[in-house]
């Protein structure tokens, strides 16, 4: 039987910028610039986001408009292109999906599982956040191997750990320094050809 590949990619960091950063920027809160870089513990990070957010009046329609003016990193699209004709691809992500829309268009509509958040109906109020499951990424990555896929995994962050862990074959893209001295065993690419350079070793040749 042939073998069947999946390739399971973080969003922020490693094909878009990091929204929480931009809103940050926008917005002048300092506090929002944090991301799982800083703090590991996503549910800390998350109940601070949420409090600062709550804190300085900011609806989902402001963060919607930053978000909308982002752009994919320069090569993503045409990195994404390369990959799918060598492997599914699945994005895996701690965004929402009430972010996310307007990315997934300019990275042509990849496949992605991510989170959700109650929003007040009508003021746009962030409510609270809904994660799919605890530990996702690791759990996607070992249904997809339950389904007989060879997995790669690729992130940038200490919420990608688990899915690196869990893959066949890990991969960190342009993470911190301290990161990659904590996880020395999974190898660090900075830009799209290292990247595809490292993934060609475990894909097989276009369909």
């Amino acid at each position: 039987m042939k073998q069947l590949y999946i390739t399971c990619l973080d969003l922020e960091g490693v094909l878009v910028p990091e929204v929480w950063i931009n809103v940050a920027q926008k917005t002048g809160i300092e506090k929002l610039k944090l991301t799982t870089r800083d703090i590991p513990d996503y549910h800390e990070l998350m109940r601070l986001r949420l409090k600062i957010v709550e804190e300085h009046g900011l609806t989902l329609k402001a963060i919607q408009e930053v978000i909308g003016q982002l752009q994919p990193f320069e090569g993503a699209l045409e990195f994404l292109i390369w990959l799918k004709q060598r492997s599914q691809v699945v994005i895996l992500s701690d965004t929402f999906a009430e972010f996310a829309k307007p990315l997934m268009e300019k990275l042509g509509m990849p496949t992605l599982f991510c989170h959700n958040l109650t929003v007040e109906p009508g003021l746009g109020k962030i409510l609270d956040y809904h994660l799919r499951i605890e530990d996702p990424k690791r759990k996607a990555v070992k249904a997809f191997k339950d389904l007989n896929f060879k997995t790669i995994a690729a992130g940038d962050s200490f919420n990608d750990v688990s899915m690196l862990e869990e893959a066949d074959h890990g991969i960190f893209f342009r993470p911190p320094a301290a990161i990659a001295a904590q996880f020395p065993q999974y190898p660090v690419v900075q830009d799209y050809q290292a990247f595809k350079a490292e993934l060609s070793k475990h894909l097989p040749e276009p369909w």
